[in-house]
C-alpha cells in the first residue's frame, strides 16, 4: 500500500519548516555566525557533494532499492581520474570522462547482479563497497596531490558567490525534478517500487530499468567524486566513507520510503540540506566528533523508524516492512 500524494507532500512540507526554524534558532543563537554569507555558502558547499548523489538514491528507492557502494565509488572515481591525470599524464577532459566512464561500469555490474541475477540489493551493493573502496586504495594509494591546476578549477571555480559544485548540485536537482515529475520513463519507477509484479504485468521492464537506475547511481556518485577531488585538489583514499548512511537518512527525511514507490528530488534536497544544517550547528555548538557521530545515527534510526510508523499507518506489517527491504522472510 502506497501513501497519498498528500501524505508525501506534508513530509516534504514539514521538513521544509523544520529547516527554515533551524535557520531562525540558529540565527539568533549564534548571530552573526551562522546567518552570515560566509557560512551559509560553505554550508551548501560541504552538502553539495551529498545532494548530487541524494538524487540517485533518491531514484533508487523510489524504485524499491538502495546502494551502499556510493561512498565508495566517490571514492574510487576522483582517485582514478587523479591517477591518470598525475601518474599518465593524461588530458583533465579525458581523465574525467575515464573516471565516469569506470563508475558507469560499477552501477552496470550493480544493476545485472541485482535484477538478472537475483542478489539482494544490501548484500550486493555492501560487497560492492569492499570491493570499489579497494579500487579506490589501489589507485590513490595514501593520496594524490599537485593535480593540474584546469581540474581543479572544475571544483574550485566561484561563480555569483558561489563554488561550482553549489552550481552542479543545482543543475541535477533542477533537471532531475524535471524528469521525474514529468517523463514518462521516470515515473515508471514509482510503478516499479509500488508492485514490482504488477508493473512487469502492465508491460514495464522492470529488469532493465532497475539495472538503468543503478547505473545512474553510480553515475551521479562518480561525477559527485570527480567533482570533490577537484573542490580539494587532492584524491584520498578515505574519501565519502559514511556518505551511504548520510545521503540514506537525507532522502528518507525528505519524503523516500525503504519499501520504495513514494519520493521526490525536491525532498532529496531538503535532506541533504538538513543533514547539512545539523553538522554546521553541531561545529558552532562545538560539539565533538564523536558526539556528531552518535547524533547523526540517531537521526537515521529515527529517519527509519518514523517511515516503519507511517507504513503500518497504511497497511503494512513489521515483518512485511522486513521482508521487503531486506529480502529476509523469517
Amino acid at each position: 500500500m502506497q501513501f497519498s500524494a498528500g501524505s508525501l507532500q506534508d513530509r516534504v512540507v514539514t521538513l521544509a519548516i523544520t529547516i527554515l526554524v533551524l535557520i531562525v534558532v540558529s540565527s539568533i543563537i549564534w548571530t552573526g555566525k551562522f546567518a552570515s554569507w560566509e557560512n551559509l555558502s560553505l554550508v551548501l558547499l560541504n552538502l553539495s557533494i551529498d545532494a548530487i548523489v541524494a538524487v540517485g538514491m533518491m531514484i533508487l528507492l523510489i524504485s524499491g532499492s538502495f546502494d551502499l557502494s556510493v561512498g565508495s565509488v566517490v571514492a574510487f572515481a576522483g582517485g582514478f581520474a587523479a591517477y591518470l591525470m598525475y601518474y599518465w599524464g593524461v588530458y583533465v577532459p579525458v581523465a574525467i570522462i575515464a573516471a565516469l566512464g569506470a563508475s558507469l561500469v560499477i552501477g552496470l555490474v550493480n544493476g545485472l547482479l541485482v535484477a538478472y541475477i537475483g542478489i539482494n540489493p544490501l548484500i550486493q551493493t555492501l560487497a560492492m563497497m569492499g570491493i570499489v573502496r579497494g579500487l579506490a586504495l589501489m589507485v590513490s594509494g595514501s593520496g594524490i596531490q599537485n593535480l593540474p591546476t584546469h581540474f581543479e578549477a572544475f571544483g574550485q571555480s566561484v561563480f555569483l558567490g558561489l563554488q561550482t559544485p553549489v552550481w552542479y548540485m543545482l543543475i541535477i536537482v533542477g533537471v532531475f525534478s524535471f524528469l521525474v515529475a514529468r517523463t514518462v520513463f521516470f515515473r515508471r519507477y514509482y510503478y516499479i517500487g509500488g508492485n514490482e509484479k504488477a508493473a512487469a504485468l502492465s508491460g514495464i521492464r522492470v529488469k532493465r530499468m532497475k539495472v538503468y537506475s543503478f547505473i545512474l547511481m553510480s553515475g551521479l556518485a562518480g561525477f559527485a567524486g570527480v567533482v570533490l577531488a577537484g573542490r580539494l585538489g587532492a584524491a584520498m583514499p578515505t574519501t565519502g566513507q559514511g556518505m551511504e548512511l548520510r545521503v540514506i537518512t537525507a532522502v528518507i527525511l525528505g519524503g523516500a520510503s525503504l519499501l520504495g514507490g513514494q519520493g521526490k528530488i525536491a525532498g532529496a534536497l531538503l535532506g541533504t540540506i538538513f543533514m547539512g544544517l545539523v553538522a554546521n550547528i553541531m561545529i558552532l555548538a562545538r560539539i565533538s566528533g564523536y558526539w556528531q557521530q552518535i547524533i547523526l545515527g540517531v537521526i537515521l534510526i529515527l529517519a527509519v523508524a518514523s517511515d516503519i510508523l507511517m507504513k503500518r499507518r497504511g497497511g503494512v506489517t513489521a515483518k512485511q516492512y522486513l521482508t521487503k527491504t531486506t529480502g529476509i522472510k523469517n
